[in-house]
């Protein structure tokens, strides 16, 4: 079963070098322990175009699709046996990036 963890940030590229370092560290592990299916940091929701095309024709809009707070800041997709494994996985992603981390299991 797959996984997806959702970083969530209120800026983007704040990470420290420590933090990086840490966060490096972890993805090696998840990697040798087979648990690794990709991960990768965002740009900055100003970046964002949303589309929306559910009425024949396409609308491109610049900025996110929400103005929030806290948003999408990176993820990881990770296998793993169960939700268990997943959670535990997520809890040592938030403590390694130090920042809060959301759970999805992929359908």
């Amino acid at each position: 079963m797959q996984y997806l963890v959702s970083v969530i940030d209120d800026r983007t590229g704040s990470a420290t070098p420590d933090e990086m370092t840490a966060i490096d560290a972890f993805n090696e592990r998840v990697q040798a322990e087979g648990h690794w299916v990709f991960a990768g940091g965002l740009a900055d929701p100003s970046s964002a175009t949303v589309i929306d095309n559910r009425s024949g024709e396409a609308v491109f809009t610049d900025g996110p699709f929400v103005e929030t707070k806290e948003y999408l800041a990176g993820f990881w997709i990770f296998e793993a046996p169960d939700l268990d494994v997943a959670l535990k996985l997520a809890a040592e992603g938030s403590k390694h990036c130090n920042r809060r981390v959301e759970v999805r299991p992929f359908l």
